[in-house]
This record gives C-alpha cells, sequence and structure tokens, in this order.
C-alpha cells in the first residue's frame, strides 16, 4: 500500500508528480491512499515520487484531462484524488476515454468539475466586500481594506484567488471562508486558516446605496422566482445586503406589474435597441483568460436558465477553425462543444475528411444553451439577433487569439455571427469569404441538419455533401500554405 500525503486540499501540482510517479511503476489505484498533510507538510515517499530506473516509460494525456482536473481537484469528495488516478492509468491504453460521456467515471468526474464550476461562478457574483479600517494605511484612502465573507460549498479559494486579484487589483481586500482564508495586499496574494462568521464585518455605509439601487432595477415583469433562486440560491442571502429586499420585492411583484401595464397601456413603446456594449477595448491576452471571464458572462439573459457557459476547445494556435451555433443539451451539461449527437456526426465527417479535430479549434457562435423546457426535456431554441450580438465579444476574442487561417461557419447562425450578416447556406456554401483580418470565411451546413432529415436517401447525400464540404476546405487549407 502506497501513502500519498498532498499539501492541501486543492494541491494539484502534488497530486500529479505523485500520480505520475504512482503511474510509471504501474502501481494499481486500489493500492494508493491519498490523504492531505497535517500542518502542510507534504510527504510523498521516497518510492513514490521517484521511481526506480527501469519503471514504466511515461505517457502524454489530452490538455483536456489536466482541465479535468483542475475543477474535480477542488471538489470536496474524499474520493477525488483516486478517481482521477484511476482515469490517468486507464488513459494510458485508452486514449480518447474522455470522449465516452457514458463512461460512469467519465460521467462521475464531469459532475464533480461541473460542481465546482458552479461554486466558483457563486462566489465570484455572491462575494460582497465591506469597507473596514486599517491601522496600517499611511496616506489618504491607504487605511480602507475591504473584507468578505463567503461559505464555498468546494476548495476552490486558490482557484478563485486570481480572479479576485485581477478584479480588484488596485484595493486591499481578503476574503474569509470557513476553511481558506486569501488576502491581497496590490502586490501579492497571501493564505491564511480559515475563520469563523464572527471575524467578518457585517455591514458599512455603502450598503444603504447598494439596496437603494438593487430595488430600483428590479424589474417586476420580468421575474422569474424559480429561475431567480436557483442563480441566487437562498443560502447564499445572508451575506447579502440586497438579499433583505427580495422577499418584499417578490410579494408586490404582481401589483407593481399590473400598474406597468395600466401605465403603459395607452402608450405606444419604443423600438428595441441594438445592444450596446461599452466594454470593445478589453483585451484578454489568452484564451484561459477569456475562457475564465466567459464563465461568469452575463451579456445576454441565457446565463440564466443554462447551466455554464461552454466556450471553444483546440490548441491555442491552429489554421482551421469551426464555428457551430450554441451548445446543445449535452454540451450545455459537460462544458464541451459538439460532445452530443450533432457531435458525433461532426467527428465522422470530420474523419472521412481526412481532418483531425485535435488540429482545430471548435467553438460555437453563442456560449449558452438556449431551450425551451417540455417535461423532463430541454428542447433547443434557436438564439435570437441580440444574443448572437451580444456572444460575437468572445467569438472575435476566439479569432483574434488563435489567428485561424480559414473559420467555417456550420449553419446560419454561425454565419451571421462570422459575417455579421443575415446569409443563406445555399448561396455561399462551397466558395472562400474574405475577411477583414485577411483570413478566410467558409459556409456550409449544421451537423444538426443531418439528423433532422428524415429521409435515409436525403440524409446520406446531404453527408456526402457535408464531407465534401470538408475535404474542399482541407485543400485549401492546403493550398494557402504553399
Amino acid at each position: 500500500m502506497r501513502k500519498v500525503s498532498l499539501d492541501h486540499p486543492a494541491d494539484l501540482a502534488g497530486w500529479r508528480t505523485a500520480a505520475r510517479a504512482l503511474a510509471g511503476v504501474g502501481t494499481p489505484p486500489a493500492e494508493v491512499v491519498w490523504e492531505i498533510a497535517e500542518g502542510g507538510q507534504a510527504d510523498l515517499l521516497g518510492a513514490v515520487a521517484t521511481p526506480p530506473p527501469g519503471g514504466g516509460a511515461s505517457f502524454a494525456v489530452p490538455r483536456r484531462f489536466i482541465e479535468l482536473a483542475q475543477g474535480v481537484i477542488c471538489h470536496r469528495d474524499p474520493a477525488r484524488f483516486g478517481l482521477l488516478y484511476a482515469a490517468l492509468q486507464r488513459l494510458r491504453d485508452q486514449p480518447r476515454l474522455l470522449d465516452d460521456h457514458a463512461d460512469p467515471l467519465v460521467h462521475q468526474l464531469a459532475a464533480l468539475a461541473r460542481a465546482v464550476g458552479r461554486d466558483i461562478h457563486k462566489m465570484r457574483a455572491f462575494v460582497r466586500f465591506r469597507a473596514v479600517a486599517d491601522a496600517q494605511g499611511e496616506g489618504e484612502g491607504e487605511g480602507e481594506h475591504f473584507v468578505a465573507w463567503f461559505e464555498p460549498e468546494h476548495h476552490i479559494v486558490r482557484r478563485n484567488a486570481d480572479f479576485f486579484a485581477r478584479r480588484f487589483a488596485n484595493q486591499r481586500w481578503s476574503i474569509l471562508t470557513p476553511n481558506l482564508c486569501v488576502h491581497w495586499d496590490r502586490e501579492a496574494l497571501a493564505f491564511t486558516p480559515g475563520v469563523t462568521r464572527a471575524d467578518a464585518p457585517h455591514g458599512d455605509d455603502l450598503e444603504a446605496l447598494w439596496r437603494t439601487y438593487y430595488a430600483s432595477i428590479f424589474n417586476p415583469a420580468r421575474l422569474k422566482v424559480k429561475a431567480m433562486t436557483k442563480e441566487m440560491p437562498k443560502k447564499y442571502w445572508r451575506n447579502l445586503p440586497e438579499a433583505s429586499l427580495i422577499p418584499d420585492l417578490i410579494a408586490a411583484a404582481g401589483t407593481r406589474t399590473a400598474a406597468m401595464i395600466e401605465r403603459g397601456a395607452n402608450e405606444k413603446a419604443p423600438p428595441m435597441p441594438r445592444p450596446v456594449f461599452t466594454d470593445a477595448t478589453i483585451i484578454y491576452p489568452n484564451l484561459g483568460e477569456a475562457r475564465s471571464a466567459a464563465a461568469t458572462c452575463t451579456r445576454c439573459t441565457l446565463y440564466e436558465n443554462a447551466t455554464q457557459t461552454v466556450f471553444g476547445e483546440g490548441p491555442a494556435s491552429v489554421r482551421l477553425m469551426f464555428v457551430g451555433e450554441q451548445p446543445g443539451d449535452q454540451e450545455d451539461l459537460a462544458g464541451h462543444p459538439f460532445v452530443g449527437p450533432a457531435g458525433k456526426v461532426f467527428d465522422r465527417a470530420l474523419a472521412d475528411a481526412g481532418i483531425d479535430r485535435a488540429d482545430t479549434y471548435v467553438t460555437n457562435a453563442v456560449k449558452h444553451f438556449k431551450f425551451i423546457p417540455k417535461g423532463t426535456r430541454r428542447l433547443h431554441q434557436k438564439p435570437d439577433g441580440p444574443e448572437i450580438d451580444a456572444c460575437r465579444f468572445w467569438l472575435d476574442h476566439e479569432r483574434r487569439l488563435v489567428k485561424p487561417a480559414l473559420t467555417v461557419a456550420l449553419g446560419a447562425t454561425a454565419a451571421r455571427s462570422l459575417l455579421g450578416k443575415v446569409v443563406t447556406i445555399g448561396k455561399t456554401r462551397g466558395a472562400p469569404i474574405e475577411l477583414l483580418d485577411g483570413s478566410e470565411a467558409w459556409v456550409t451546413v449544421h451537423p444538426s441538419y443531418l439528423l433532422r432529415l428524415e429521409d435515409r436517401d436525403a440524409k446520406e447525400l446531404e453527408y456526402r455533401r457535408f464531407v465534401e464540404d470538408l475535404t474542399l476546405i482541407k485543400g485549401r487549407l492546403v493550398q494557402i500554405a504553399c
């Protein structure tokens, strides 16, 4: 039996070091005991940390596994270390294991990662800082220190610390939690043991202003209590200054809505303006930063009911990018693009055209799943113009960072987002379209179109046409490289 002690509950670096050594000598998962070191000193045991000469050869794992591990390692499930190690062992013989979403282990790890992702989002959304006096300050305003209390479900404080350091870089702040506290002094992050709720401040002079603001933006006509409590669960209310207003605002919503309707009955509604965003100058330096920022995107209302943002995936620098419409039901749950039924058709067509998906970047024009609930099912709903326009911000960032020579729009929604106008597939299909940055756009059908065809012969014909489009695109990619 091998025992591995890690520095802290989310010690991914320590887990990777030990797991690499254990896998190198073929240690079965059942023979490894994972624990958190008391007092902060990890003990990887010499036999574990340094495999003997002649041990098993090292092997590569897909980047997706590392990204998955970053989330799973933060979960509170004590079995998470062993589950990750079991997956690592299987990846040696099953390099495409993570593509099998029906596999119980893959499904379990994905569920753990999703739970952590939701907790990270909730922390970013519901941390409320209170200003407290700090005797360490010297100049005007230097003594102000902002302190927040939060109760995460998982070990996400270290994972989220960089986000708050970037967001509040010019302020001195602390986030206190029961298990771990993080502090920022405008230069560096520091971590200290957890504290109790009694150690956190309970209010400041700005809370009255915050409640006034929240009451003023509350729209009773758009109230959806289930959606609101899903996004803002009641367990977080006690730490939110605006939460004290919510019961009264909900109770009065019907009366206020009726009054709004009566006042506006004889008034002509103004035309709906196109969305105007003031953050066009925001530039994310890499895909990781953009993906993290998109995880908390509220640029349109689709985030309210979707499980999570589904950002693009693929190498940071490739010559071929595919853009679909939006995540489907399975993509929304898994957090990865094109993994559902349409994704399987897409993968098969890529293989038939001689294109390796690993050499492409795959994303969607809209990053949240839009649907209509029907019983226990969620039926796909086509995104509208403002939603496509709002999400173009993220697609523009992906294209700027990846710099593809060819970008393929799969379907009309992707084509509208990429080209900035409504086009028909039949008129634009099969020919290059020059974009403003000098690269080329190509338009073809979305794989889901093939799934909707009921006639078998028609479905086979359209599938061959889709493969022909992809083959033509591959040939064009080779041509412009010469």
